[in-house]
């Protein structure tokens, strides 16, 4: 995805200076993509070894992304047949998403947002109108929305294996189209505010120590 296109917006900044009842984020509802807040990014090469490991995962799950989003493009082409090409891409996002993210996520949820949080409220950035609100609260909503947008892909594909005729066969592989594709966007708007947003506040907040406490 050319990162140009990715700078257009802040929903970040608009989530911390709004009631986040107005800025619900959602796979299903893609957010605008953003200008990092005239924060320069860290280069890989300068992160941390802890923030690397997470920048790693992220390469890995964008190479699984797109082969999802191949898959779905062909089979949305072959008139919604299954074909061996496809059903690898389908099974591979699949088995990545329940194998591996969770483990992802976890590391963020447990150990670098909560500190990053904190960090966030000491400096000020924070909701204007609830200060325990920062843009880790969008990062750990959206890691929820997606997953239950990605039980309903993977439902959805059984429950139309099942289906008697083909007009709601196709109305099913439709709607399954449409929410994998909003799980791509998200997420690759999600990887991309961590590494350009957060992994670079944590270089700057982030301690030495703090860093190594991190580490396991």
């Amino acid at each position: 995805m050319d990162s140009d296109k990715l700078k257009n917006n802040d929903p970040i900044k608009r989530f911390v200076e709004k009631d986040t009842g107005s800025e619900e984020l959602s796979p299903m509802d893609p957010p605008d993509a953003y200008d990092p807040q005239n924060i320069e990014s860290v280069p890989y090469e300068n992160m941390h070894p802890f923030l690397q490991k997470l920048m790693d995962e992220h390469k890995a799950f964008s190479e699984v992304l797109n082969k999802f989003e191949e898959a779905l493009f062909n089979w949305k082409n072959n008139n919604w047949i299954f074909n061996d090409e496809i059903n690898k891409g389908l099974k591979q996002f699949f088995t990545f998403f329940d194998e591996k993210v969770p483990i992802h996520n976890s590391k963020e949820e447990k150990k670098l947002f909560p500190l990053l949080h904190n960090k966030l409220i000491e400096t000020g950035e924070h909701n204007s109108a609830d200060t325990s609100i920062t843009g880790i609260n969008v990062m750990e909503d959206e890691h929820i929305k997606v997953a239950q947008v990605a039980a309903i892909v993977f439902n959805f594909l059984g429950l139309a294996a099942r289906l008697p005729d083909q007009r709601s066969r196709e109305i099913t592989y439709q709607s399954v189209f449409n929410q994998g594709m909003a799980i791509i966007e998200t997420m690759k708007l999600h990887i991309f505010r961590e590494e350009n947003i957060l992994f670079t506040q944590a270089m700057q907040y982030f301690t030495e120590q703090e860093f190594n406490s991190l580490i396991d």
